[in-house]
């Protein structure tokens, strides 16, 4: 008693099946759900990337401030340093040059102190608008995938 399968009489049984009105349903609206979910996620995705763009370009704009200030810094430096040399260079006695050296020192010093300061405001400066451009889209990205 051996029976063959016939494919076409599979495809007749099938062709004449229906699929119950519940699972029907169910799988639509599984696929309407997941469609959400994949357009508040794709949304997300994009406002994360101009995010992250922006944080790119604010990083960058920041680092140029810095390296920019840390040019005039050292350009203003160097000009003293050779006005200070100049000056010692002409000094008639070695009292005078070292008076003019302990002077050139000690300007430095308070130079160095309040460029030091400006540095730091400005680094934390750039840190903290980082930092909020982060907080601002990590909220935005939560807020949208929660609703």
């Amino acid at each position: 008693m051996t029976q063959q399968f016939n494919p076409q009489d599979f495809f007749t049984a099938a062709k004449d099946a229906r699929i119950p009105e519940n699972v029907q349903a169910f799988a639509e609206d599984s696929v309407a759900k997941t469609k959400e979910v994949y357009e508040k996620i794709n949304t997300a995705t994009k406002d994360n990337v101009k995010v992250l763009e922006d944080v790119f370009v604010a990083a960058h704009a920041g680092a140029k401030s810095i390296g920019e200030k840390v040019l005039r810094n050292t350009e203003a430096n160097t000009e003293a340093a050779f006005a200070a040399a100049q000056s010692i260079a002409r000094a008639k006695t070695l009292p005078e040059a070292l008076r003019l050296q302990t002077n050139f020192v000690q300007q430095q010093f308070s130079v160095a102190g309040a460029q030091s300061k400006e540095l730091f405001e400005l680094s934390t400066k750039v840190a903290q608008q980082t930092f909020q451009l982060f907080n601002s889209a990590a909220t935005k990205t939560f807020e949208q995938l929660k609703s």
